[in-house]
């Protein structure tokens, strides 16, 4: 069996991955690493942890020591790596912590992926998922390729390109086998309600406001959760060595058209009368450094790995909706740290 070490994998996008991979590849066991920080919740991955070839660790990336015993132990094959610090507005008051995960844990696991194995690199291969945010700002056209150079703009955007470069380094000087990945913003189940969707679905189910940057002008590219992981999987199966995807939803959405969109079905999911979510609206003063608009050009992965986005924004939105509707202990308890509890009891 392949050993495969897969990185924030109690996270929102990590957890989908993960269950895809428990759930499709029997052949592969699955280490799953998480520090189950704020962010990583045990809860999503209820359903695969009794599964025969999924192995939960927890631990930390920073953690230079504990990262080379796990490959020593398990002599990993493969890496997914998609732990990070990933909020921008926590990276804008504690940039250090971002420094920490994003470039010193990431450095840790390319040295671990490069001593274990020095001797053969067949068949092995170090994948790392980044962020469209390493590209900076688009003006009101244009799109950002895999060429598209680096210009970040914010201390989480700064330390996902600064690990951009590491991973590549790694490639160069080492002959590290990898493939790298830039997707765009992420939504769908198990999202952590810090993020603007879940959020404002949690901020409406309890009539609070729901705070919009500057004028709600600022553009994003949306990606439904189910499709990242399926791309992440084609892409770790596929891709070239030494090659990078960008991955998008080829949808674009201005903020404040998605908080109305997301107002109008929250009202017919609630059966409020039309508007009323639209009244909790409270327009804040920007933040530092907010990019105007993010855009992917996906063409590369469609045309060389066959990817493709399987929803609509619309359809994706409404189903996020329906599951944290359908799930709100899990949003009570993400909000509250009950799943702490739940972690002492499984796994301690």
């Amino acid at each position: 069996m392949m050993n495969i070490l897969i990185t924030g994998g109690a996270g929102f996008i990590g957890s989908h991955v993960v269950r895809r991979f428990v759930n499709n590849y029997p052949q592969y066991r699955i280490f799953n690493l998480d520090a189950l920080t704020y962010a990583g919740n045990l809860e999503n991955l209820r359903d695969i942890e009794k599964a025969s070839n999924y192995n939960f660790i927890k631990g930390d990336i920073v953690d230079a020591e504990r990262i080379n015993e796990l490959f020593k132990k398990h002599e990993f094959e493969g890496v997914i790596h998609l732990a990070a610090e990933s909020h921008v507005d926590r990276s804008i008051t504690d940039p250090l912590a971002f420094v920490r995960t994003n470039i010193i844990g990431t450095v840790n696991l390319l040295n671990a992926a490069r001593d274990s194995w020095k001797g053969n690199k067949k068949g092995k291969r170090f994948y790392h998922i980044s962020t469209d945010e390493v590209y900076g700002s688009l003006g009101s056209e244009g799109l950002f390729t895999e060429t598209t150079p680096y210009d970040p703009n914010s201390p989480y955007s700064a330390s996902k390109a600064s690990s951009d470069h590491f991973v590549r380094a790694y490639g160069e000087t080492y002959g590290l086998p990898y493939v790298l990945t830039n997707c765009s913003n992420n939504y769908g189940p198990n999202h952590f309600p810090e993020k603007l969707i879940p959020l404002f679905i949690n901020n409406i189910i309890e009539n609070k406001s729901l705070p919009v940057y500057g004028d709600g002008k600022y553009t994003r590219d949306w990606l439904f959760v189910e499709d990242h992981a399926r791309a992440i999987d084609l892409v770790f199966h596929k891709g070239e060595n030494h090659e990078t995807y960008n991955i998008g939803g080829f949808n674009e959405w201005q903020n404040i058209d998605l908080v109305k969109l997301l107002c109008r079905l929250m009202d017919k999911k609630l059966g409020r009368p039309q508007g009323t979510s639209e009244q909790l609206i409270t327009y804040v003063k920007d933040r530092p450094g907010h990019d105007l608009r993010y855009a992917i050009d996906a063409d590369k992965i469609n045309k060389e790995l066959g990817w493709e986005p399987s929803v609509t924004f619309e359809k994706g939105l409404e189903r996020t909706i329906d599951w944290y509707l359908e799930n709100q202990e899990w949003l009570n308890n993400v909000t509250s740290g009950d799943y702490q509890e739940y972690y002492e009891k499984m796994y301690s």
